[in-house]
């Protein structure tokens, strides 16, 4: 079983301020899906990689927003038990800082 399997409420520290979501990740016969869920937009994440290390499970994914601004957001995050650390980033703009925690 995948370590990143349930729903995590995420915080973005962006340059314009901090945003909220909510992530969902399942675990299927074919791997992880997801999707994200902000501001009434609800987006499905594409290209899920999952990687075992001594930390947590380092776990990669990419999806577009259109709110605040249309955006397509890569994450490279870590999930240790109920916690999650790591960054996103959207093309050249810098990096993000991601926090969150397992809600479900």
């Amino acid at each position: 079983m995948t370590a990143v399997a349930g729903t995590w409420e995420l915080k973005l520290k962006t340059p314009i301020g901090t945003l909220t979501a909510s992530y969902t990740f399942v675990e299927t016969a074919d791997g992880v899906t997801g999707t994200a869920t902000a501001d009434g937009e609800s987006v499905p994440l594409t290209g899920i990689t999952t990687q075992t290390t001594p930390d947590g499970e380092r776990v990669g994914w990419r999806h577009s927003v259109t709110r605040p601004m249309r955006l397509n957001l890569d994450f490279d995050v870590t999930a240790c038990g109920d916690e999650l650390t790591g960054h996103s980033r959207a093309g050249r703009l810098p990096r993000t800082q991601v926090t969150g925690h397992r809600s479900a």
